[in-house]
């Protein structure tokens, strides 16, 4: 038998075809290979925006290092550079978010609820693919979370 030049237990994934105007629809098998190609482009690309604007704010913040002696303007700078520190934080928690859907995915886990292990609507994933809790299990997570808040 001629050598394939593959080593023996690695295991080659086909690319799977996905059409440009591809969508998910519910008469289609769940979390089938199209969906779930599908779903780790989205939040492929959605990191790289991600970290694409990460680079830009960083740019920006290293260029407006400079000496302002207005103290207006001064206290209008740091004010800008507090929300942006901020926001830059909260991309920060997304990317972990994104890459811990990335992981499902890997693992076979992505699309279904880690409460009830019930599929997680298309239309809801779609909105937010990181999304790892069913609409209904959000909702009780959140009544829960408010109840506790309120004590």
């Amino acid at each position: 038998m001629p050598d394939s030049g593959l080593s023996e237990g690695v295991e080659m994934k086909a690319e799977v075809f996905l059409p440009e105007d591809y969508r998910p629809a519910d008469d289609e098998p769940f979390m089938n290979e199209r969906q779930v190609e599908y779903f780790r482009r989205k939040l492929i690309n959605w990191k790289a925006e991600i970290l694409e604007d990460s680079r830009d704010t960083i740019e920006g913040l290293q260029d407006s290092t400079r000496a302002i002696p207005d103290v207006a303007d001064r206290a209008s700078e740091e004010t800008d550079r507090a929300l942006e520190l901020r926001t830059r934080d909260r991309q920060r928690k997304l990317v972990a978010k994104i890459d811990s859907a990335l992981r499902r995915i890997d693992d076979g886990e992505y699309g279904y609820c880690e409460v009830t292990g019930e599929p997680i609507s298309l239309k809801r994933l779609d909105a937010r693919p990181i999304a790892t809790m069913s609409l209904e299990a959000q909702e009780r997570h959140e009544r829960r979370e408010k109840v506790h808040r309120d004590d």
